[in-house]
């Protein structure tokens, strides 16, 4: 089993990432009340020529938010990391033994005096809820303020894909809640791209050297591209969670048995963590086609209780002439299958084009794959700095943990994102209706012969959002799903329908029709009983030289 991507030797397209300084509200310190009160006092006397007593001072104590007192007393023994600020420059040394006869009055776990700073006299500290008050009172203090995290105001990518895709980075509707995607690759390093939405990682790979997080990074640069939020390298749907499945070893290979693993652990978690899209971006098998394929059987489970299961066409197609696709997942007429599109340097999906390696045309049954396409030329993305596919391509850095790549591997996780941003606007959606609301509100590039490289056409996230979730490319195939009364979970009889295709060609003809499709999409033409002939799908069509050992390495096709 290889990962899909392409190595080549293009020229290295980068840009880096920005971030703001977030800006803090201060409000009025005690000190400041009282004095105004002073002065409008003397200024009261004065007025009515009388002689007054001095004014006494109240306590000086510095600004503290109250949210961040409120915490402290009720948190007594808490760590707390805050930034307290001088007077001035030589308030600074005042300060340090401050912070120590606080420690000594109020003992707590806590590691007291962190850093000083001179641009604004003021020092990071470590100190306990219990200290907060008497810290906040003492001489030169004239606010303490939580030290908290700092992140970008907004998400930002400035690569083509983000306009062509119609990400939708803005503000979601009240009540939207994202759902979680299942990264199935080499794993995903814990890194600020994701934060707390890396919900867990579970190892499955029985193959080595397998490094711990990702020792190749393409399940980071995947990830990344589906969920990241990082200000310059913003991806797909960066609201949306993940769950890290690692079948893939340091070098990109592991077995069939690791996929089926870590699809059992999916379905039995999927309520758990609301696991409603994985993310498939490799291929595996060797042409065996659906009914005896175990992969294909597992990823069928998987959509047909309610996971959105989206594959990477693959890369070994031949200067865009067509390839046939027969490796599962991709080979599978139920999922959604991608292929990888080129934007042309522009942001318009009007001229875009399919990536020339991108794999494309019928299935051993005769499917047409795939569905649809997304960007999948130098897309930047994070990868670990000591992994394979990172220290593998110097050339390709973009930032410190950030690279780019090409291939339907990272077309995939952009479709994937765009299914986990159809289902928070509609959570009742079911892989059906996501499938065939994006398929049916595809862009569609000027000239383009739908059913091609590029299937129906390029994904819109915003017309999928706005479709009626009516149309259903699968409806022909799910009069052979079955039940099981045992456990209640739904399988597909492939047996029973090969038997019926082969005495009706035209058994899928109504899912095509007019009705629910657009002229440029497949037509009944692409589904004509010439499509479902014998010939089309006999063993001829999958021979050996179609699917020999060249296969596996034009995984890796030239730039």
């Amino acid at each position: 089993m290889r990962h899909g991507h392409d190595i080549g030797s293009s020229s290295d397209v980068g840009m880096k990432g920005s971030g703001t300084r977030a800006n803090a509200l201060w409000g009025k310190g005690r000190r400041r009340y009282w004095l105004l009160l002073a002065v409008a006092a003397l200024a009261a006397s004065v007025a009515a020529g009388t002689t007054t007593a001095p004014v006494t001072a109240a306590p000086k104590t510095g600004f503290v938010p109250a949210s961040l007192r409120d915490r402290a007393k009720a948190n007594p023994e808490a760590a707390f990391q805050v930034i307290v600020q001088a007077s001035d420059t030589s308030q600074l040394g005042k300060l340090g033994t401050a912070v120590g006869e606080t420690q000594k009055k109020h003992p707590g776990e806590a590691r007291g005096l962190k850093k000083k700073f001179k641009l604004i006299p003021s020092v990071t500290v470590e100190i306990t809820g219990a200290q907060l008050n008497d810290l906040a009172a003492s001489d030169g203090v004239i606010a303490v303020t939580e030290d908290g995290p700092v992140k970008a105001t907004s998400y930002g990518n400035p690569q083509n894909w983000v306009s062509t895709v119609g990400a939708q980075w803005g503000t979601p509707p009240d009540g939207t809640s994202y759902p979680t995607i299942a990264i199935v690759d080499s794993g995903v390093e814990s890194r600020s791209d994701f934060g707390s939405r890396l919900l867990t990682q579970v190892d499955f790979t029985s193959t080595l050297p397998n490094s711990s997080g990702d020792g190749l990074g393409h399940g980071t640069l995947v990830a990344g591209l589906a969920v990241g939020e990082n200000y310059g390298f913003t991806g797909s749907e960066p609201r949306a969670r993940i769950v890290s499945l690692d079948v893939l070893d340091d070098t990109g290979t592991g077995r069939v048995s690791d996929l089926l693993a870590a699809s059992d652990w999916i379905l039995e978690n999927r309520n758990v963590y609301d696991i409603r899209v994985a993310n498939f971006s490799l291929n595996a098998g060797g042409g065996v086609g659906i009914a005896n394929d175990p992969l294909n059987r597992a990823v069928e489970q998987l959509w047909l209780n309610g996971i959105v299961v989206v594959a990477a066409a693959g890369n070994y197609a031949v200067g865009g002439a067509e390839s046939g696709v027969g490796y599962a997942p991709a080979n599978d007429p139920f999922v959604i299958t991608v292929g990888a599109s080129d934007t042309n340097g522009t942001p318009a999906p009007s001229d875009d084009f399919a990536a020339p390696w991108s794999a494309w045309g019928t299935t051993q049954e005769g499917f047409r794959k795939p569905e649809l396409s997304a960007p999948g030329r130098f897309l930047n993305g994070p990868a670990p700095t000591g992994s394979t596919m990172y220290t593998s391509n110097p050339a390709r850095k973009v930032a410190n943990g950030y690279m780019w790549m090409s291939g339907t591997s990272f077309a995939a996780p952009l479709v994937a994102g765009a299914a986990a941003t159809l289902l928070s606007r509609h959570p009742e959606w079911t892989p059906d209706q996501v499938k065939g609301a994006l398929m049916a509100s595809v862009h569609v590039p000027a000239g383009y012969t739908s059913a091609g490289a590029l299937g129906v056409g390029s994904v819109s996230v915003t017309a999928g959002i706005a479709a009626d979730g009516l149309a259903n490319p699968n409806l022909g195939l799910n009069r052979f799903v079955v039940t099981d009364p045992a456990t209640t979970l739904k399988s597909f009889d492939a047996a029973g329908w090969a038997s019926y295709a082969a005495t009706d060609p035209a058994w899928n003809v109504a899912s095509w029709s007019s009705a629910s499709w657009s002229s440029a999409s497949w037509s009944s033409a692409s589904w004509s009983s010439a499509s479902w002939s014998s010939a089309s799908w006999s063993s001829a069509s999958w021979s050996s030289a179609s699917w020999s050992s060249a296969s596996w390495a034009s995984m890796f096709a030239a730039e």
